[in-house]
């Protein structure tokens, strides 16, 4: 019986202990723990009641091997995941993921992808309505020589067009603007705009000479609507070509950081791409990079191609320049280097030239828009009340004047946003 409730007595110590072994964190008190554990299991063998039964209540006993393999079980999984939330911690702190990163981490957590939707652009239905009236006649007219300028500034330009289609636009343009020329020259055969109260006033004397008066309206509206359409494309090539050429040298810098890990050239295109920071630029070499990936062409040909399609004369050169480089064998880092270094001095260059410029235009706003009115006001008041010049009142004529002034100033500000460089 004494053996009996020694046995009991010593599984029950070793579960205790086993117990304790789970909260303790110190590793010596844990060796210490666990050579007396094995001491109690040892002294535990010896016992002859190790399979006991209780004999008052006649229920057998748990065997000590299976309590020690539930106890050890635990304890294995808890140091497992103490030590496995120590090394995401100790992880955490040495690595600290960038943005990118936990983005990434988070969706392969929650096992989310996030689906990318592609919008496809079609023609508005302005166009289409055009293209239905005028696609045969566009067609033929796109291969005569006066419309090939219009051809190649449209491919320079990057707008969404084909030939064709913009031929249809503009003539459909230019037939609205008729119509709309044939209600003017109405209005105005029949009325007079005037300065003095009441603006408009019924045309007194012959309908005749005012028909000589005012039948260029009909002409004039459509003609200077066709040659607008017409040289539209033009004007975008060249705000496209000062834009490219305000970002080309920063690019450039970054084009030769990149080529001296000595990667594929055309990897080097691709990058500048990702990054985002180069919005017309980056279309340039979208479209190098379709060359190469949708048209088959090797490298070389297709920085050919581009340079003979790019609406700015520096990047065309910076393109030929590489295809050079790259057939001859040259040294690509070198190019980039010393390209970008003449590059940002140009750049510095027409900076300065803007400066002065635009000291230049501050001494004419001064005289024209501030100087001058001033003048002519008193001119017009002084000519007014001596009864040589225009019979209107002061209030009229302040009206007069501050328009004037009005006008000047939104075409002046115009002029300057038009001539400011991009940042």
């Amino acid at each position: 019986m004494e053996k009996e409730v020694s046995g009991r007595k010593v599984s029950e110590e070793i579960v205790r202990l086993s117990g304790q072994l789970e909260k303790i964190k110190d590793s010596g008190e844990r060796k210490l723990i666990k050579k007396h554990i094995d001491g109690l299991k040892e002294k535990l063998k010896k016992s002859e009641n190790v399979f006991g039964v209780d004999k008052k209540n006649s229920k057998p006993l748990k065997s000590i091997k299976d309590v020690e393999k539930q106890e050890e079980k635990k304890i294995i999984d808890s140091a497992m995941e103490e030590t496995l939330n120590s090394e995401l911690i100790e992880i955490e702190k040495i690595n600290k993921p960038m943005e990118l990163e936990r983005r990434a981490l988070k969706r392969i957590r929650r096992g989310e992808e996030k689906e990318v939707i592609r919008k496809e652009k079609t023609a508005s239905k302005y166009v289409k309505f055009s293209n239905n009236l005028f696609a045969k006649s566009s067609k033929e007219m796109a291969k005569k020589t006066f419309f090939i300028p219009l051809k190649r500034d449209l491919i320079k330009a990057n707008l969404q067009f084909i030939p064709a289609s913009y031929i249809s636009v503009m003539i459909l343009t230019t037939l609205i603007s008729f119509f709309i020329s044939i209600f003017v020259f109405i209005f105005f055969l029949f009325f007079n705009i005037g300065a003095v109260m009441p603006i408009v006033t019924l045309v007194e004397g012959s309908i005749f000479i005012r028909l000589i008066r005012v039948f260029w309206i009909m002409f004039a509206i459509p003609l200077a609507t066709f040659l607008f359409m017409y040289y539209y494309p033009s004007m975008e090539k060249k705000s496209a070509e000062d834009k490219i050429n305000q970002e080309l040298p920063f690019a450039t810098i970054h084009m030769a950081a990149v080529s001296g890990s000595l990667i594929d050239p055309s990897n080097i295109f691709k990058i500048i791409i990702s990054t985002g920071e180069y919005e017309y630029i980056g279309k340039e070499f979208i479209k190098l990079i379709n060359e190469i990936n949708i048209y088959g062409y090797d490298l070389v040909g297709a920085l050919r191609r581009s340079a003979f399609n790019s609406p700015s004369r520096k990047l065309s050169d910076l393109f030929n320049g590489l295809a050079t480089t790259i057939t001859s064998g040259g040294n690509l880092p070198e190019f980039f280097e010393k390209r970008s270094q003449s590059l940002l001095f140009d750049y510095r260059l027409e900076r300065e030239k803007y400066t002065r410029s635009a000291e230049t235009f501050m001494d004419i706003y001064i005289s024209v828009v501030i100087a001058a009115p001033m003048i002519l006001m008193l001119l017009l008041i002084m000519m007014s009340v001596s009864g040589l010049g225009i019979s209107s009142g002061p209030n009229m004529i302040a009206f007069m004047m501050i328009l004037g002034v009005g006008i000047i100033n939104v075409l002046f500000l115009t002029f300057l946003n038009l001539k400011q460089p991009t940042t």
